[in-house]
C-alpha cells in the first residue's frame, strides 16, 4: 500500500498521529473482510438489540427549519433509538438566538414549539422590537430527550467542503470538538484531508467517532473513483432521503448502488483496501409538510445491533459491519460464514419480498470506459464498467434465502426489495427496500 500524503497537516508529530489512527483503522478494516471460520450471526439475543437510528439530520442551526428539541421529540415519537444532528460546519453547543419571524421555520415552528414546550421557552426583544428565542443547545436536548437505553441524541457535524463547483460533504459522527472543513487540490484531497481531520480528532481525544461521504450524486460531485482512493473512510450513503440527491443516477452518471459494487470490487480486489459499507438517511431539513416532496424525517435509516445503545457502542458495531441500511424494510438476521450469507426478513402483513445477492467474481474485466458529453469531452462522472461488477447472483422470493459461495466470488452483499410502496419516497414510485452488508467471498486476495 502507498504511503499517504496527508495534505492537512505540516508537523510531524501531526502526521504521525494521523498515521497510527489509519493504520489503526486498516487493520481494523482488514480483520472484518477476513472470511469467519466460524458463522457470524446477526440476530437480537438478551446481550444485543437491534437500534433503529439515522446519521443525517439538519436543524434551525444550519438549513432546516425546526427547533432541536421538536426534531427529537419528532424521532423520538416515531420509534428511532438514536438521532445524530448534523448540521453544516456548526454544534450546537453555544449560545444562540433567532427571530422566529426571519428565520426558516417562520412563526409556525415557533408556534408549534410554545405548544409542546410551554415551559420551555425563552424569549426577549431586540433593538427593532422583534422577538428573538434562545435556541437550546444540544446539551440541553440531550439532558430533556434523552432516555438511557431508550432514546439517545448524539453530536455530529456535516463537514460541508467542496473542490470548484463539487460539493463533497462528510459526516463526522460523534465528534468531540468543531471539524473546520480543511479543502484540497481535488475531489479527492477534500475528502482525504477531512478524513484525516477526524482521525486526528478522535486520537488525540480518545473519542470513538467515524466519518462516512454524503451523497455522492449530490450535484454529481463524487465519483467511484474518487471515492474509492479514501484511506480511513469506510462508509458512505447508499440511501439519502433528500429528493435532490440523485440516488439512482441518470444516463451519464451510476447510481450510489452502482457506485457501490465498483468501489467494493476495486479496494477488495486492486487496492488492499477495506471493506466499505453503505448507511441509510434522511438527511431532513423540513418539518412541517410531511409528506411533500421536501427533505423530510422518516425515509431511510440504519439499524445497528449492539449491546448497548451508547454512541462508542454503536460506531463500533457500524465499523465491524453489524447493521443494515433502510427505506422500510425490516430484518430478523443476518448470517453469514465462509460458506455464504443467510437473510432473513422480518415481514410485514400482506407485504412480499424478494432477496437479491449481488457481487462480482475474480476475473471480471478492469478497465472503465470514461463518460463522454455532446461533445465528445470526459465528464466528471463515474467510468462505465462491465456488467461482471456488481453482478445479481441470486434473486428469490420470500422472506428468507440463502447464498452459497462457489469459490469466484470477491464479496456478496444483498438488498432485500419489497412490494410496498415507500409513504414518503426520496424518488417518486420507489419500494421499500433493505441493504445488507457485504462480506468478503473466497476469490477476495489472501491477505
Amino acid at each position: 500500500m502507498k504511503l499517504l500524503n496527508l495534505f492537512a497537516y505540516s508537523s510531524r508529530a501531526r502526521q504521525a498521529v494521523v498515521c497510527f489512527s489509519l493504520l489503526s483503522l486498516f487493520v481494523v478494516g482488514l480483520s472484518s473482510m477476513t472470511l469467519a471460520a466460524d458463522p457470524v450471526v446477526l440476530e437480537e439475543t438478551e446481550q444485543q438489540k437491534w437500534y433503529k437510528g439515522n446519521l443525517h439530520t439538519h436543524s434551525l442551526w444550519s438549513d432546516g427549519d425546526d427547533y432541536l428539541e421538536m426534531i427529537a421529540d419528532w424521532y423520538k415519537s416515531h420509534g428511532y433509538d438514536f438521532l445524530s444532528f448534523t448540521d453544516h460546519n456548526v454544534l450546537s453547543t453555544s449560545e444562540r438566538w433567532t427571530v422566529p419571524e426571519k428565520n426558516k421555520g417562520k412563526l409556525h415552528a415557533y408556534e408549534e414549539l410554545k405548544k409542546r414546550f410551554p415551559d420551555w421557552i425563552e424569549e426577549r426583544k431586540n433593538k427593532e422590537g422583534q422577538i428573538e428565542v434562545r435556541m437550546r443547545t444540544f446539551e440541553e436536548v440531550s439532558e430533556k430527550l434523552g432516555e438511557p437505553g431508550k432514546f439517545l441524541l448524539i453530536l455530529s457535524e456535516e463537514v460541508t467542503d467542496r473542490y470548484k463547483n463539487m460539493p463533497v460533504h462528510m459526516n463526522a459522527t460523534n465528534v468531540h470538538s468543531l471539524l473546520t472543513p480543511r479543502g484540497g487540490q481535488s475531489v479527492y484531497e477534500v475528502m482525504q484531508n477531512n478524513t484525516n481531520a477526524l482521525l486526528a480528532q478522535r486520537e488525540r481525544s480518545g473519542k470513538t467517532m467515524m466519518i462516512h461521504l454524503n451523497h455522492p450524486n449530490f450535484h454529481y460531485g463524487v465519483t467511484a473513483e474518487e471515492l474509492m482512493k479514501v484511506i480511513g473512510d469506510n462508509f458512505f450513503e447508499v440511501y439519502n432521503g433528500h429528493p435532490g440527491v440523485n440516488d439512482s443516477g441518470d444516463e451519464s452518471h451510476a447510481s450510489t448502488e452502482r457506485i457501490w459494487d465498483i468501489i467494493l470490487t476495486k479496494r477488495l480486489a486492486e487496492l488492499d483496501l477495506p471493506m466499505m459499507y453503505g448507511l441509510g438517511t434522511d438527511d431532513g431539513h423540513n418539518y412541517h409538510k410531511i409528506p411533500s416532496r421536501a427533505s423530510e424525517p422518516g425515509r431511510g435509516w440504519v439499524v445497528v445491533l449492539s449491546e448497548t445503545l451508547e454512541p462508542e457502542a454503536l460506531v463500533k458495531a457500524l465499523e465491524a459491519g453489524k447493521f443494515y441500511a433502510s427505506s422500510g424494510v425490516k430484518l430478523k438476521s443476518v448470517r453469514h460464514s465462509d460458506k455464504g450469507m443467510q437473510v432473513e426478513v422480518d415481514p410485514e402483513k400482506g407485504v412480499e419480498y424478494t432477496i437479491e445477492f449481488v457481487g462480482t467474481r475474480e476475473g471480471y474485466p478492469k478497465r472503465g470506459i470514461p463518460v463522454l458529453d455532446s461533445k465528445g469531452q470526459e465528464m466528471h462522472a463515474t467510468k462505465r464498467y462491465s456488467k461482471k461488477i456488481g453482478e445479481s447472483f441470486k434473486s428469490v422470493k420470500g422472506t428468507s434465502a440463502s447464498y452459497d459461495f462457489d469459490g469466484s466470488e470477491i464479496y456478496v452483499r444483498a438488498v432485500v426489495h419489497s412490494s410496498k410502496l415507500h409513504p414518503n419516497p426520496s424518488e417518486v414510485g420507489e419500494v421499500e427496500r433493505a441493504w445488507v452488508q457485504p462480506i468478503t467471498g473466497p476469490g477476495a486476495p489472501k491477505k
